[in-house]
């Protein structure tokens, strides 16, 4: 793990992660002490926007102004979910970070869930975690025996507990209304829209505020150092830094902490100390398989929402996947395909029989088989399923497809040509359509 100089996000504990006494010992709970005894939800609000924290679980939207659509909701019942049900490629930092950091999320928590007044609290967490189940339950156990959460929770006047959801679900479960039914005991299939979004109509059909892991771990520390500290790193619209999770062909994946606006670049080099064997870079996807990749000659992009928006791909939560030049990008497509097609709910049908047949399509191709055709149908497929979806997970799959032909689609033709994959001998190929 390699941290920003000042890092505004993560404050590693020596030790064991879920101790306490550590915690509090580098300012650990005071931030949910000020807000308690010194601050008004209004001002907690305002403290919010004028950080400026995006949220980090891929919308970027302005966390104070969600924070203050709950709070002002006219329907008084509110509640507050925790996302860390992280199940995307390429996607790690939320774990990362409850491995590391249990009582920062916990305290973020409690910020959130005594702001906007929720009657209950969850934390939605994915079912593979378990260490970091256990680490969580033992930060939690700890910090109601201090009484910082609990029966009137340091006389906050509020009785507030975090109860920890283990989620069965899959990639889709991430999506906010998917997660919520699954807390209300069914499917993780997402709700149909209109209501838009939970801050309306969320759990038990009451408002609800839905932030994830490293949104919340951010909040602790801007109300230790204040707004203006926050926003001397990051950009103007961006502030702050942002856990990236960098994975692939580099030689030091893992997880870094670098201010809003760092380069695809920087980040490759500085961070991942570059591609092994010394081979080249030949595509970058900067925030997961579901947005657009990028090529070397945009690797000097900037790493933040507008940034990468505007060069027409996306950040979403910060899982950047970096491809060698001895990668067959049919086969890497197929692969992603083939993950989209799993993960489908099948709730959709758009999405249930498209990403079937994205993926048959590619395996066809991929397997020497294909023809002009079936290139042409991949495109009017993706065309036909490409925002149809309850949730986005088709259009991901769409646009994955779509980025891949559009850069690479000589390697298509390729596949075409040579009936076979060009990266495999043909012996090789033979074996793996048999």
């Amino acid at each position: 793990m390699t941290t920003a100089t000042d890092p505004r996000v993560l404050q590693t504990l020596d030790g064991k992660p879920w101790d306490i006494d550590a915690y509090v010992r580098i300012g650990g709970y005071e931030a949910w002490t000020k807000c308690v005894n010194e601050l008004s939800a209004t001002d907690i609000v305002n403290e919010l926007k004028r950080a400026g924290l995006r949220g980090r679980g891929g919308a970027g939207f302005p966390t104070g102004i969600k924070w203050e659509k709950i709070l002002n909701h006219r329907i008084k019942e509110h509640y507050f979910v925790c996302n860390a049900g992280e199940h995307e490629p390429g996607t790690f930092k939320d774990r990362y970070m409850l491995q590391h950091a249990p009582h920062q999320l916990i305290e973020g928590c409690l910020i959130a869930a005594y702001t906007v007044q929720a009657k209950e609290a969850f934390i939605y967490l994915n079912h593979e975690y378990q260490e970091e189940r256990e680490s969580l339950k033992k930060a939690l156990a700890q910090a109601k025996a201090r009484g910082f959460l609990g029966k009137n929770a340091m006389g906050s006047g509020m009785d507030l507990d975090l109860q920890i959801f283990d989620g069965y679900g899959s990639y889709v479960a991430g999506e906010e209304t998917a997660m919520l039914e699954s807390i209300q005991g069914r499917p993780a299939m997402p709700r149909q829209k209109p209501p838009f979004y939970p801050t309306d109509f969320g759990l038990y059909g009451n408002p609800t505020l839905v932030n994830n892991v490293e949104t919340l771990c951010n909040i602790p520390r801007i109300f230790q150092k204040g707004a203006a500290w926050f926003t001397q790193v990051g950009t103007e619209k961006c502030p702050g830094t942002m856990m990236f999770s960098l994975s692939g062909a580099i030689n030091k994946p893992g997880v870094y902490e670098r201010p809003m606006g760092t380069t695809i670049r920087e980040l490759i080099k500085t961070c991942g100390g570059g591609v092994p064997g010394g081979r080249k870079i030949k595509a970058v996807f900067p925030g997961g398989p579901a947005f657009p990749m990028v090529t070397p000659d945009q690797l000097d992009l900037m790493m933040d929402f507008d940034s990468l928006k505007k060069a027409g791909t996306g950040l979403g939560s910060a899982g950047m996947i970096v491809v060698d030049d001895a990668t067959c990008m049919v086969a890497k497509t197929l692969h992603f395909s083939s993950f989209f097609r799993d993960e489908s709910c099948g709730q959709c049908p758009s999405c249930r029989m498209g990403t079937i047949n994205l993926t048959a399509l590619l395996t066809k191709i991929e397997q020497g088989e294909g023809t002009q055709k079936d290139m042409d149908s991949l495109l009017q497929l993706c065309g036909f399923v490409k925002g149809t979806g309850y949730c986005t997970l088709v259009t991901g799959a769409a646009v994955l497809v779509q980025s891949s032909m559009k850069l690479f689609r000589h390697e298509f033709d390729e596949h075409i040509r040579l009936q076979r994959c060009p990266y495999q001998p043909a012996a090789a190929t033979a074996v793996a359509a048999q």
